[in-house]
């Protein structure tokens, strides 16, 4: 077993390289296991100053000073920050609390319509069956409603803490847009100062990252308003949480399109039932969801990820499981970087009968 061990670690540990990024790639697990929602504002303003550091950029490309590009950035991220958590959020918020006090008609309207399924249906649904499923149902809806209402009554301790992030955050991504080659440079000091194999994953995860991150915020943002916008000019019920809902379903590839449908369903099915208005919010929705999957994303992804599907559902039900929404965002470009990892890490082949030992890179 020792032999084995042995085999292993001259394979894949030999360079002091290697074992360094082992040792990073498990401090960063852990710290995100542990204690990932204590670090969730320092973790959120490092995502906005790099996606701002994009703006940053390519203003600088234009000619535009380094101070003044900076600047420019953190005066539209903080114009969209506030605009999202005093505007739309409160809206959404509303319009969450007004769906749950209806919830008990539209129960009521489905109990109504699914009646007659054990007349017509007597093999498939009986009245039993379909009894036990609205009445769990409303146990379900029930406590919704009653978690929403208790929520919004205790919601003082919720808001001072939002009132922390809010001052938190644009002053955690102003520091690290300003300070941002001093933070590298400190970070820099403990690590080798020769260190090829950081460089060369560096070099290809920051294009990832950049590509994916800033590509998928546009979509949500585009996506969202657009959604918001139809279903507003079509007088659909709670539009603007609708929209929400729409334009995070983006982030879970193959399955947030899927699940968002049956909230969009519902709303317009109690809203004006089987009719001309149904059948228009749903057509709306398909070409919404036809547009972005072949229109808006070739346009915004340049660099396409090259995984497979059952790798990008296993990577968002992991990092989703050990951190929540930041780990579902991101569960693409760090499975890709599990993957230029792998594909870049040094190995020695200890041929048999050879003393000198092939190294592959």
């Amino acid at each position: 077993m020792l032999e084995i061990f042995n085999k292993w670690y001259r394979r894949y540990l030999f360079e002091e390289e290697s074992v360094l990024l082992l040792v990073i790639l498990t401090i960063s697990v852990v710290l995100l296991m542990t204690i990932g929602d204590i670090l969730t504002p320092v973790l959120a303003a490092i995502v906005l100053a790099y996606l701002m550091q994009g703006v940053a950029s390519q203003l600088q490309r234009h000619g535009v000073p380094e101070v003044l590009g900076v600047a420019v950035a953190y005066i539209l991220f903080v114009g969209g920050f506030f605009g999202f958590t005093l505007g739309l959020l409160p809206l959404v918020w509303r319009q969450l609390m007004s769906l749950a006090s209806e919830s008990p008609r539209m129960l009521e309207l489905a109990r109504h319509f699914l009646g007659v399924l054990p007349e017509k249906y007597p093999e498939l649904v009986t009245q039993q069956q379909l009894s036990a499923v609205l009445n769990a149902a409303q146990v379900e809806l029930a406590g919704l409603g009653q978690a929403i209402v208790t929520r919004s009554l205790a919601s003082i301790p919720g808001f001072l803490t939002v009132m922390v992030y809010m001052i938190l955050i644009p002053l955690l991504v102003f520091f690290f847009l300003k300070d941002r080659e001093q933070i590298m440079g400190w970070l820099g000091g403990f690590l080798p100062s020769e260190r090829p194999l950081l460089r060369r994953i560096w070099g290809e995860m920051n294009v990832q990252f950049a590509n994916y991150a800033r590509g998928k915020v546009l979509e949500m943002i585009i996506v969202g308003l657009v959604t918001y916008t139809a279903f507003a000019w079509l007088g659909l019920n709670y539009a603007a949480l609708l929209g929400v809902l729409v334009g995070l379903s983006v982030i879970i590839p193959y399955i947030g399109a899927a699940l968002v449908t049956v909230p969009v369903v519902m709303v317009a099915f109690f809203q004006w039932g089987v009719g001309s208005e149904f059948y228009a919010v749903f057509a709306v929705y398909l070409v919404i969801q036809a547009l972005d999957g072949n229109v808006l994303v070739p346009l915004l992804f340049s660099e396409a990820v090259n995984l497979h599907p059952v790798a990008i559902i296993m990577a968002v039900l992991f990092f989703g499981g050990i951190w929540g929404l930041w780990g579902v965002f991101f569960a693409i470009p760090l499975a890709t970087l599990i993957k230029a990892i792998i594909n870049a890490w040094p190995t020695q082949m200890v041929m048999a009968g050879n003393s000198e030992p092939e190294m592959q890179i």
